[in-house]
């Protein structure tokens, strides 16, 4: 449903995208994650039309968004991170005005703006002027506008930005239900919201795309990332020296504290270090209170590797 090959965007001497390609496929909600100024919405608006790439390709719904630009649009809802509104117009008048655009008749229009406005919950507040509406319900407003033409694929970017928590809470269930009949793309810098929210998840950073899949695939590449975490009593230099010298072993981090030594320990990929730990300890007849895996998360496995990128790859 939607083809990113080899695009990059660059703004004079800065590259904002890097060379990325990825493929989604028709249905579910895909996450598009990575700090600011990571090259999310330059994507985007490549993907939506509202700028060319400097080179590579890129299709929405079979469509060339460069070639075929407007038929690409016709199956394309996006809702920006400021979303463009008319603050004089009524929520009503202006989802006419845009579907008025988009070639709707207006009984196809009235049907359509019924559907979106209980499916963003709008409510009465769709005949108010918009100018008047609080800063999520102008955000429903222009999800109800990406929606109105029931796109293929909707492209939503942070569309949680300034809504209260209850509110985040209803987008976040909507957006879920819309991954059953579009297929969505989803942008953020909110991790938790990327885990609530997406079936699969793109993370980009420094303008490349450094790893993607479903949950479970990022969990298992994330729980390499893992430190294990050992309370062990007994010499500190010499503990330290005998961990590090451990063939699984990766880095170490040591703190003593009234005769225990807390040791956390950073694995080399693919090792699983807590039975060399253990041997060691009881090889030196040292008092062994506690090993455990920490549990990594999405949050520290995209800290680190966004970290990574950048230093290696600064803009």
């Amino acid at each position: 449903m939607i083809r990113v090959e080899n695009v990059s965007k660059k703004y004079g001497p800065l590259l904002a995208v890097d060379n990325i390609s990825f493929h989604v496929e028709r249905g579910g909600v895909v996450g598009f994650l990575g700090p600011n100024g990571a090259g999310k919405s330059t994507t985007m608006k490549i993907l939506t039309c509202f700028q060319p790439a400097t080179s590579g390709s890129a299709s929405v719904a079979g469509f060339d968004v460069f070639k075929q630009s407007l038929e690409a649009r016709r199956r394309t809802g996006y809702l920006p991170e400021n979303t463009p509104l008319y603050p004089e117009m009524r929520g009503d008048e202006f989802l006419h005005f845009r579907g008025k655009l988009r070639g709707m008749q207006r009984p196809q229009r009235l049907e359509a703006i019924k559907r979106v406005t209980d499916r963003c919950w709008l409510g009465d507040f769709i005949s108010r002027p918009i100018g008047h509406l609080s800063k999520g319900m102008r955000q429903r407003v222009g999800l109800a506008d990406a929606m109105l033409h029931d796109p293929d694929v909707l492209v939503l970017d942070e569309p949680t930005i300034g809504l209260d928590p209850n509110q985040i809470r209803e987008t976040r269930s909507l957006i879920k239900e819309l991954g059953e009949r579009h297929t969505v793309l989803l942008s953020s810098h909110i991790l938790h919201e990327v885990e609530q929210t997406c079936d699969r998840t793109i993370i980009i950073a420094a303008g490349k795309i450094i790893a993607s899949g479903s949950t479970d695939e990022l969990q298992k590449q994330f729980s390499a990332h893992a430190r294990v975490i050992a309370e062990i009593k007994g010499p500190a230099d010499e503990m330290a020296a005998g961990v590090k010298a451990l063939p699984g072993v990766q880095d170490v981090e040591v703190t003593a504290s009234d005769g225990w030594v807390r040791l956390a320990v950073s694995p080399k990929p693919d090792h699983d270090v807590r039975e060399d730990l253990f041997k060691l300890a009881t090889s030196k007849g040292w008092s062994l209170r506690e090993i455990r895996l920490e549990g990594a998360t999405l949050e520290d496995f995209f800290v680190k590797v966004t970290a990574e990128q950048q230093r290696s790859h600064p803009l």
